[in-house]
């Protein structure tokens, strides 16, 4: 019964927004660190952020800095990955990651196209 369930993924124009939400069921995010990583066709897959399970510090990939923005709301079991300012090069698969001390959990996967 356990899911960790990817949403919001889609197609949008360049500078437009979307935001992607995971949420866990069968277990609780609170002592989980959240990681938001991508995969662009013919490249290897890479890390865009992070957020820490106790005093929610978050760190970005240079490429995202200042335009994504990842949070968590750990009563909803959810965390969100807000990007704004979208350009081409954000077009990926896009994967949320669960780590604690012990176990860690993909997300499905959701894919996000930035074109005209």
């Amino acid at each position: 019964q356990l899911q960790l369930v990817e949403s919001g993924g889609g197609t949008v124009q360049p500078g437009g927004s979307l935001r992607l939400s995971c949420t866990a069921s069968g277990f609780t995010l609170d002592y989980y660190a959240i990681g938001w990583f991508r995969q662009a066709p013919g490249k290897e897959r890479e890390a865009v952020a992070s957020i820490m399970s106790s005093d929610s510090s978050t760190h970005y990939a240079d490429s995202v800095k200042g335009r994504f923005t990842i949070s968590r709301d750990n009563a909803k079991n959810t965390g969100y990955l807000q990007m704004n300012s979208l350009k081409p090069e954000d077009t990926a698969v896009y994967y949320c990651n669960l780590r604690s001390s012990s176990q860690a959990y993909w997300g499905q996967g959701t894919q996000i196209i930035v074109s005209s």
